[in-house]
Order: C-alpha cells, then structure tokens, then sequence
C-alpha cells in the first residue's frame, strides 16, 4: 500500500527512493519563485535539494507563490504534503525516483501576501517561471505592450496589482522605503534574453506609473540572462499511479522528467546567491549564446515537430520521432536551416547537441505529449522560430523548411488533423488563428497579416511566397508529402 507524502513518510520512504539528507527544519528561504509548475520543481528545485544534501547554503531555501487560480491548487496540494515532492526521472536504462524538500513554504494566493513575503530582505532572488506569454511582449515591435489590459490595470492600481510584475513593483517600492537591498530578478522562462526581457517587463511597467521607480530599479535591479533545460511532462494520472506502483508514494503532484538538466546563468546577484556551481550549474558572463543554441535547436525542433506530428494523428511525442517522415524533417530542418544561423561556442558541438535533443525528443519514458508541444503557439512562434527566419532571410540563408514550419501550424489552427479529427483549442488566441487559418485556404496572406505574431515578417515577399507554396503543398498533397518532399 502506498505511503502518503509528507514529513513523516522521510523516515520510512520505500527501498529505492531517496529523500533529503539535509535537515529541512533548518531550511531558510531566500528565494521566492514565482509558477510553481512542473519545470520549477523538476530543475532549480531539484539543484538547490542536491546543494543542501552537500551542507551548503541552506538559507536560500525555495518560498512559493503564483497569481494565478492553478497556483492555487498546486498551493493546496503541496501544503497536504508538507511542501514535498516527488521526481521522477525517466531514464531508459531505468526509472528512479527522489524526494525533493527544498520548498519550504508557499504564500497565499493572493497580492497582498505576494508582496509582503517579496518585501521580506530574506528573500534576495525572486524567481519566476510564467511561460513565454507571461511577459507582456508586443510581438509586433519584440517590445514592452504597456497597452496590455493587465499592464494597464496595474499602472492605473499599483498598490493593488494583478501581474506578477505589478507584485515585484510594489515590494520593490516597499523595499526602497525601507532601506533594504533589492532582489535579483531570475527568469526561469524559455526566451531569449530572458532577463532582459524580464527588466524591460518591470522597468516599462514602473515607468507608466512611477518614473523616478523605474530609474531606480533600471539602476539598481539585477536581471541575470539564464538558459534552462529539462523536459518535463504535465502530470496526469499516469504519473501519479507510477509513483504509487512503482515506488510506493502517494503523491498529488509528482513530477517526471527526462534524467537531462542544464541551467546556465550570468553570475550578476548583488545580493549574494546559493553556490549551484557546486551542483552543475554554470556560470558566465555571457548566456546568449547558450541561450540561442537550445531555443534554436530545442524548442524550435519541438515546434517543428509539434505540429507535424498533430496533424499527421501523433499523440505522444517519441511515437512521432519513431515516424521516420517527421524524424528525417526534424533532422534535416535542423542542420540545414537553424544551426548555420547560430554562433560558434567554445568547446560546444552544434551537431552534438542536435543528435542529443533528437535522443531526448525519442525518449519513449518521458511520455510527452504532442498537444503539449502544440500549446501557445501565438506566444511560442515568435520567440522560437521566426527569429530564426528573420535572420535567414536577412543573411541570405536558406528558410524554405522554417517557411514549412509556419505553413504546418497553419493548418494545425484550423482545428483539424488530416484524417479530419479534431484538434482542441489550446491557444489564448484560438478563434482568431482559426479564422486566419480558414482564410488563408484562399489568400495565404490573410495568416501572415496577424501582425502581433509576425510583426512585419508577413510582408516580406520572400517569405510570404514560400508560406503560401509550402502551405499548398500541404493542402495539395498532404502533410507526409510535403515533409518528404522537403527532406528529400
């Protein structure tokens, strides 16, 4: 019978499952992290529970928070456990699984509480993981959108914010009255740049609002630049029944993840920071290279064979990698188009790192889904692919698979796979991508003129004659064809 996860399952875990070594009452916390998802507790919290276990640093403990309904639920069903967590790490060579304790506490759902515990001068790093589209960006100018309708509630409401950055912005405040140090910023999130993406987020809001603030914290304010990687699956009940069957846990929220970790981080914490070194972490003084390497090749060969795989009726990720049509697209598209656009690194095989995503992609273990892969792509296409177009078009590159990619996602807005099931919505901006999509069966353009996705790449002619071959190609003679075609 399975053991319910909380403090007193540490002194009888079942053979196989390792818990904290460390002695959690001694836990401080120093870090706030903002998204307590799965990534957050399969990566950094996975890297401060192994740098407690070596007796180091246990004042940067990890305090939870989140604004958002969800982290409400993540917030009741880790407190019944005492704030612990189950990860599993799902090597094909074997499954294994720990208990990780890092987390010590998680704050209220609410604003009011958020902005006391940031305000608190234990807490030196704030943290965050809140997707791609929690940013706030304007993909029309890659710039701050202060015309947001949540931007524009918090600049009219700061002392009642809605947004994470609304949040920072009062404690931050808080903080300067009260002559205490601010806190290091630390985006978790999978964006180029992700902390000056991060600072300009703050910085813009602040300005709309309090400007001697803004300078402040643009004076003051430590936005490192942080690459991260591990591929963590949603948790269903899969999981759940896996930690109870296999290892004996009941656990509400368990993670599993691929046994591959990498966190490459600016060393700019004015305020001090846990020595991760110690535990793998790299530090730089430049990311943006790394950065670029894993969103390129990464996130953007999920993209690509995201929405292949979905219309070609895939469900999991590793069932579309053994489809030997998407695997040959993946692999082409990768050497052909996205590496030649990325900067030499140091030491650093591009085509290494290629064969290895393309393993990890395959990992039947891992269970990741397609529809995963497929969410937010109004949000996603921007940071991971189109960038990699502009510069092929720019430098006179060849783009005519990354055109393939756009055509691919589409079709995929219009809400069907090929075989004619369909697709669930998952994109904020659904309707109006399906609208686009089903126009575009006549004028391909009318895809390409969503201007807060493209910008000003849809009025590229170049560009937008290869979308609209590609994308009759598709339509022509199907997916698979137009892969193959591709590939060949």
């Amino acid at each position: 019978m399975a053991i319910p996860l909380n403090t007193a399952a540490l002194a009888v875990l079942p053979a196989g499952v390792a818990g904290p070594s460390y002695d959690r009452s001694a836990l401080r916390a120093g870090i706030l992290h903002l998204g307590v998802g799965n990534f957050h507790r399969a990566h950094m919290a996975v890297y401060l529970d192994r740098l407690f276990a070596l007796g180091r640093d246990q004042d940067w403990a990890i305090l939870g928070a989140g604004v958002r309904p969800g982290d409400a639920v993540m917030r009741a069903r880790l407190a019944a456990q005492d704030w612990l967590s189950t990860v599993v790490e799902l090597d094909p060579a074997g499954l294994s699984a720990r208990v990780v304790g890092a987390m010590v506490g998680f704050v209220p759902v609410e604003a009011g509480a958020v902005i006391a515990a940031m305000s608190d001068p234990a807490i030196r790093i704030v943290s965050l993981t809140v997707t791609e589209g929690g940013y706030f960006i304007d993909a029309s100018t890659d710039g701050f959108d202060a015309a947001h309708p949540d931007i524009a509630h918090d600049a009219a409401h700061p002392d009642a914010p809605r947004t994470v950055f609304g949040m920072m912005l009062a404690a931050l405040r808080d903080r300067q009255t009260a002559g205490v140090a601010p806190f290091t910023v630390m985006s978790c999130d999978n964006l180029p740049e992700n902390g000056h993406v991060a600072a300009r987020a703050l910085v813009g809001l602040a300005g709309l609002s309090d400007p001697a603030l803004a300078g402040w914290i643009a004076q003051n304010v430590a936005f490192p630049n942080g690459m991260v990687d591990c591929i963590t699956p949603a948790t269903s009940d899969r999981e759940r029944a896996l930690v109870a069957d296999r290892f004996g846990l009941t656990d509400a929220a368990p993670v599993a993840c691929e046994p591959f970790r990498q966190w490459v981080l600016e060393d700019r914490f004015p305020t001090g920071r846990p020595a991760l070194e110690e535990v793998g972490v790299a530090f730089v003084q430049n990311v943006a290279d790394y950065e670029l390497m894993k969103l390129r090749i990464l996130n953007g060969g999920h993209a690509a064979i995201a929405y292949a795989g979905a219309l070609l009726g895939h469900d999991l990720v590793h069932d579309a990698m053994a489809d030997g049509r998407i695997a040959r697209w993946l692999d082409r598209l990768t050497r052909d188009e996205i590496i030649p656009t990325l900067r030499p690194i140091p030491g650093v095989s591009f085509d290494a790192y290629r064969a290895r995503t393309a393993e990890r992609f395959a990992n039947p273990q891992v269970g990741d889904t397609i529809p995963r892969l497929c969410l937010d792509g109004s949000n996603r296409q921007p940071k991971f692919i189109l960038p990699t177009l502009r510069q092929a078009l720019a430098e006179g590159r060849a783009f005519r698979g990354l055109a393939l990619e756009v055509a691919l996602w589409c079709r995929y807005c219009e809400g069907t796979t090929e075989a004619g099931a369909p697709i669930a919505p998952n994109d904020d901006n659904a309707a109006d991508l399906r609208a686009r999509a089903l126009a575009a069966r006549d004028d391909a353009g009318a895809f390409l003129s969503h201007t807060r996705v493209f910008g000003d790449l849809g009025m590229n002619a170049r560009f937008a004659a290869a979308f609209a071959a590609q994308l009759a190609a598709i339509r022509d003679r199907g997916v698979a064809a137009a892969l193959a075609a591709y590939a060949a």
